[in-house]
Formats: structure tokens, C-alpha cells, sequence
């Protein structure tokens, strides 16, 4: 979560920069926020993109592909959990 909230941060520096007036400390964290709540949805689409195409797989490779799919939810899981905790 650390690393999401970096590049939310430097996101927002970067965007800070190219405005004429400086970003407001209640605006800073609005758009910090922001950031990061798209890069998050970002990396949850990812990860439901890949448990598709897990599932994809031949039926020979089911099991693996069930297996797969599985841990990448629970990634997913963690992820929730640690983000909700954050809030």
C-alpha cells in the first residue's frame, strides 16, 4: 500500500507543477486521494483481468487454472482489507 500511495503522491506533485497557482493543502490531499483511489481500482481491474483469463484455460488445466484464480481473490482480499484499514 505504501508503493500506491508514492506514486498517488508523486501523481499529484506532478500534477501540482503544471498548475499556475500551488495546490491548497485541502486540495493537495483531495486530488493525493483521488490518485490513489484510481490507481487502486486500476489494480483491482487488473487483477480481475487476470483471474479471467486464469479460468480461460483448457478444461485439462481446470484444477490449475481454479487454483490460480483462487489466490489471486485472496491477493485481492488482503488488498481490500489493508485498504479499508486505512481509511
Amino acid at each position: 500500500m505504501e508503493r500506491v500511495r508514492k506514486i498517488a503522491e508523486e501523481a499529484t506533485a506532478e500534477i501540482d507543477g503544471l498548475l499556475r497557482g500551488k495546490l491548497t493543502d485541502e486540495q493537495w490531499g483531495r486530488v493525493e486521494k483521488i490518485i490513489e483511489q484510481t490507481v487502486i481500482k486500476a489494480l483491482l481491474e487488473g487483477q480481475h483481468r487476470a483471474v479471467d483469463a486464469a479460468l480461460q484455460y483448457p478444461f485439462a488445466d481446470q484444477d490449475m487454472a481454479h487454483k490460480v484464480a483462487a489466490a489471486i481473490r485472496e491477493k485481492n482480499d488482503v488488498l481490500i482489507a489493508n485498504l479499508s484499514s486505512m481509511r
